[in-house]
C-alpha cells in the first residue's frame, strides 16, 4: 500500500473540495468498501460505491488481489489490494468448492485489512472521517476489524430470500424460525430448501454459516440490493428477526450507472447488430460469468435456437463449456444455416442488451444481477438455473412475480424451440410479457424520489453514517 495513500490522483472528488472543507471547518465523510473478488458480487458494490460517491462520500475500495477489479475504469475511487494468499492456478471455481474459497478468503484477509484499516485511519485528512465499512456478506471479517476499530460494519447482500436461508431464518441449529403460512413465499420452497442445506451441511459450511450469522448481528445495518415490492414478505420476516435494520436501496446499477466493471472484454459490437432487429423480436441468451454447460447443451441450444426462427445473441464465453473457447463445438452447419438471423459474440454490455428495444426475451442462468437487470426493463426471461441461489431467484421469476418460464437442465431442441416461441410470441405466454412490463413500471417508481428504494437510501444515511 502506498504511502501517498490519498493523493490527488486517487481521491474520490467529494462535492466541497477538501480545502474549502478546511477553510469551512466542514468534516468530509469517507465509506471503506469491502469487494468480494468475482464478477457477480463486484459489480453491484461499485455500483453502490458510485451510488455513495454521488451523496458525497469519498470512497476507498479494497480488495484481495484475486481477480482484482481495474482502477482506471473508476478514476473517482482510490482503489488498495490486500495479500490474499490464494494462488491463482489453484482458485476452483466450482460450485462444490465455493465454501472453502469463501472460508480461505476470511482467513487470509482478516489481518492484511486490519493492518490496510488502520493505516487508512492514520493517514486520513484531519478534516474527513471515516463513516463506515461495507462489506460484501461474504467477506465477514471485515466485520470484526470494523468492531476492533470502532467503525461501523454493514453488510451488503444480494437479495432478500437468499439472506432468510443463508443467515436469517436458522436461530439454532433445531429451529428454524419460519412459517410456510405466508402466500407469497410458499412458492419458494424456502423451509424445504432450508432443511435440504441442513442435511447436506458440510463442516466448512457450517463454519462459514455461523460466522456470516455472528458478523449479521453485529452489524450496524444491512444493505440488500433488492426492490421493496419485489421482497416484500422476505424483507418482513427478516426484520422481524434481524437485530440490525435491512435497507433495500435496489437496484443499484439504476440508481447510480457506473463505469464497466466487467472482468471480460465487452464486444460492444452486438448492439449495432441489435439496431438493425425489429422490436421485442430478438432473444438474448447468457448464462453469466461462472456456470457451465456440457457440449451437448451448447448443440441442443444452437439448434433450438435455429427452430425457434426468432433472430438471438447468444453469449458464449470462454469456459463456458469447462476447457473449451466454446465456438468449436458448435454444430457442422449451424453457422451457415443461421446466417444474419444470429450473432454469437464472447462477452456483450449487458444492461445496454437488455435496454434495447429489439429485446423481447432473455435466456438466465438467474443470477440475481442479470434478474435485476432484466426485471428493471421490462424484459420477461426463459430460466436455466445452474446452481446456488440461482435455483431460489428461478422460483421467483416463475412461480411468485410469473414474468418468466423454467427451461428444464436437460436441456432439448424442441422444448427450447417451444420455450421461446410461447415467452416472445404465443397468447399462452402474454401475461408473462404484461407482468415484466408492469414490474418495469413498478421499478421506474421505485426509483424516483419519494419511491421506496430513494427513500430506503436516505433512510440509512440518516441512521447509520450520519453517527
Amino acid at each position: 500500500m502506498s504511502s501517498d495513500l490519498f493523493s490527488s490522483s486517487q481521491v474520490s472528488t467529494v462535492i466541497i473540495p477538501a480545502n474549502e472543507m478546511e477553510k469551512q471547518g466542514e468534516i468530509s465523510s469517507r465509506l471503506v468498501l469491502v469487494l468480494y473478488p468475482f464478477q457477480g458480487h463486484i459489480n453491484p458494490m461499485l455500483q453502490l460505491a458510485t451510488i455513495f460517491h454521488a451523496k458525497g462520500y469519498s470512497i476507498t475500495i479494497v480488495h484481495p488481489e484475486f481477480n482484482s477489479p481495474n482502477p482506471s475504469n473508476h478514476p473517482l475511487f482510490t482503489f488498495i489490494s490486500i495479500p490474499d494468499n490464494l494462488l491463482e492456478s489453484n482458485v476452483s471455481l466450482a460450485p462444490a468448492d465455493f465454501m472453502n474459497l469463501v472460508s480461505a478468503l476470511n482467513r487470509n484477509c482478516a489481518a492484511p485489512f486490519m493492518k490496510c484499516l488502520k493505516q487508512i485511519l492514520d493517514e486520513k485528512h484531519p478534516h474527513e472521517r471515516i463513516s463506515g465499512v461495507i462489506y460484501d456478506g461474504l467477506m465477514y471479517f471485515a466485520q470484526t476489524v470494523a468492531d476492533a476499530l470502532g467503525l461501523p460494519g454493514i453488510s451488503m447482500r444480494p437479495t432478500a430470500a437468499a439472506l432468510l436461508l443463508f443467515s436469517v431464518i436458522p436461530h439454532s441449529e433445531q429451529e428454524y424460525v419460519f412459517e410456510s403460512q405466508i402466500p407469497e413465499l410458499q412458492p419458494l420452497e424456502l423451509e424445504q430448501m432450508l432443511k435440504s442445506m441442513s442435511t447436506n451441511t458440510t463442516e466448512t459450511m457450517a463454519e462459514v454459516r455461523a460466522a456470516a450469522l455472528d458478523a449479521t448481528k453485529r452489524s450496524s445495518g444491512m444493505i440488500a440490493n433488492t426492490i421493496e415490492f419485489l421482497e416484500h414478505a422476505a424483507l418482513s420476516r427478516i426484520r422481524e428477526y434481524s437485530p440490525a435494520p435491512v435497507f433495500a436501496i435496489g437496484p443499484f446499477h439504476k440508481l447510480a450507472p457506473s463505469s464497466s466493471s466487467s472482468l471480460l472484454q465487452e464486444d460492444g459490437s452486438c448492439i449495432s447488430w441489435l439496431d438493425k432487429q425489429a422490436p421485442k423480436s430478438t432473444i438474448y441468451v447468457s448464462f453469466g460469468s461462472l456456470a457451465s454447460l456440457s457440449k451437448k447443451d451448447i448443440v441442443e441450444i444452437a439448434w433450438g435456437l435455429v427452430s425457434s426462427e426468432q433472430p438471438f445473441l447468444w453469449v458464449i464465453r470462454p469456459g463456458l463449456v469447462h476447457g473449451s473457447e466454446g465456438m468449436e463445438l458448435l454444430p457442422d452447419g449451424f453457422l451457415e444455416k443461421v446466417g444474419d438471423k444470429g450473432l454469437i459474440v464472447e462477452w456483450a454490455p449487458q444492461q445496454e442488451v437488455l435496454a434495447h428495444e429489439a429485446v423481447g426475451g432473455f435466456w438466465t442462468h438467474c443470477g440475481w444481477n442479470s434478474t435485476l437487470e432484466s426485471v428493471s426493463e421490462g424484459v420477461p426471461m426463459l430460466c436455466t438455473p445452474c446452481f446456488g441461489d440461482q435455483f431460489l431467484n428461478m422460483k421467483y421469476i416463475c412461480y411468485v412475480w410469473r414474468i418468466g418460464l423454467r427451461v428444464e437442465t436437460e436441456l432439448e431442441r424442441e422444448k427450447i424451440q417451444g420455450a421461446i416461441k410461447t415467452l416472445m410470441l404465443n397468447i399462452q405466454g402474454e401475461d408473462i410479457r404484461n407482468n415484466a412490463m408492469e414490474f418495469k413500471r413498478e421499478t421506474q417508481l421505485c426509483l424516483r424520489e419519494g419511491g421506496s428504494s430513494c427513500k430506503s437510501l436516505d433512510e440509512f444515511t440518516d441512521r447509520i453514517l450520519s453517527v
